[in-house]
């Protein structure tokens, strides 16, 4: 047997592992497609998963905060995230003092109920 007999026969074989082997293609116009890409956008999803999940009746519910929103969050938390995390290490590396203690345990306190009242919708 030849190479490329080998080499037609290893791939003649061998399926593409796929998470859903079928596939469904359309046409759409381009004003159709720029509706399509907008309605995508609104929930921050791609196009081809905003029309399967609308092809399998998946109700979408818009998303309370928007792309700008999430990302200005996101770093505010990695910001409080920090900040928490330098006040563990600062009480377990120090013998801290009851004053100091109360006042950090009043911190996370407020911290804790700051970011419980921003995102309570």
């Amino acid at each position: 047997m030849s190479e490329r007999e080998i080499f037609e026969a290893t791939f003649a074989e061998a399926k593409p592992k796929r998470k859903e082997p079928k596939q469904i293609s359309f046409r759409v116009s381009e004003s159709e497609f720029e509706k399509l890409k907008r309605s995508a956008e609104i929930f921050q999803m791609s196009v081809p998963a905003f029309v399967k999940s609308k092809a399998q009746g998946t109700k979408l519910v818009t998303p309370n905060v928007d792309r700008a929103g999430a990302i200005e969050i996101a770093k505010q938390l990695r910001a409080i995230g920090t900040n928490v995390n330098q006040m563990a290490r600062f009480t377990n590396t120090v013998e801290v003092d009851p004053a100091t203690a109360a006042n950090l345990t009043a911190e996370l306190q407020n911290i804790r109920k700051g970011s419980v009242a921003k995102f309570q919708y």
